[in-house]
């Protein structure tokens, strides 16, 4: 599926800072934000992956691994910041690894934190800039045996609102975009994973594992994602600021 990219869009002269660049919905935002103008900070914990998306959208390519935090202070000339990066564990509570936990807090709580602050003063001077952070269906709701991945949305989503107010008298607005499932490597894996371990293949893994409280049972595209970012960095979006914007096929309306 190709996703027309109709927002008008120009971030010539600015630059943007995409985490977990490197594939899936990082990639596809860094993509976006390259064809408005920007230039683009492609940043992955994977190097190949990076320097493939940096050399296809003429952008910079940075290998970092977010869990390393004081590595991201350094990061402080963005004019649009998405926090993308993530991963998921999954298990139930009573057998839920502590590291795993720490760790994901640590990459999708405390990283954006310090990218946020990081960038704040340089978007201040210039008295404009853009924060998405890329949340999920699961910032707002839960699911059983996500309880690291749940618990970092849910904080995503009040450090944004936080940065939101903080930013407004500055020019800077902060938004969540909140997706259900996309096709990325991360669910690809998923849907091999559970078609193996219930024995059905995978389109009835799609229809009825992952998309069950769906009303529009379609996979989410990366690119569709990107566009919502590109959005939220065009004037028209200038007065949303501390907002989720959900794009789930009606996943939460239950």
């Amino acid at each position: 599926m190709t996703t027309a990219r109709v927002v008008d869009l120009d971030l010539t002269g600015r630059t943007a800072l995409v985490t977990g660049a490197g594939s899936g919905i990082g990639r596809a935002c860094a993509e976006r934000l390259a064809a408005a103008g920007a230039e683009v900070v492609v940043l992955d914990i994977d190097e190949r992956s990076v320097t493939r998306v940096a050399a296809a959208i003429g952008g910079r390519a940075v290998t970092a691994d977010l869990s390393d935090l004081d590595t991201l202070d350094a990061f402080t000339a963005a004019d649009v910041l998405v926090n993308n990066a993530g991963l998921q564990v999954v298990a139930p509570l009573p057998d839920f690894p502590a590291d795993k936990f720490a760790l994901l807090q640590r990459v999708m709580v405390e990283a954006p934190f310090r990218l946020i602050k990081a960038v704040l003063p340089h978007m201040y001077q210039r008295g404009w800039g853009r924060i998405v952070n890329i949340s999920s269906v699961h910032g707002l709701v839960a699911s059983p045996y996500k309880a690291a991945y749940v618990t970092a949305k849910h904080a995503l989503e009040g450090l944004s609102k936080v940065t939101a107010l903080e930013g407004a008298k500055h020019g800077v607005t902060s938004n969540c975009v909140n997706p259900a499932f996309v096709r990325t490597p991360l669910v690809e894996r998923q849907i091999d994973d559970q078609a193996a371990v219930n024995g059905i293949d995978r389109a009835e893994v799609v229809d009825r594992i992952l998309l069950d409280r769906a009303a529009i049972r379609q996979l989410i595209e990366p690119e569709q994602v990107a566009e919502i970012v590109a959005y939220l960095c065009s004037p028209p979006a200038s007065l949303i600021t501390g907002s989720s914007i959900v794009i789930d096929g009606g996943w939460t309306a239950h």
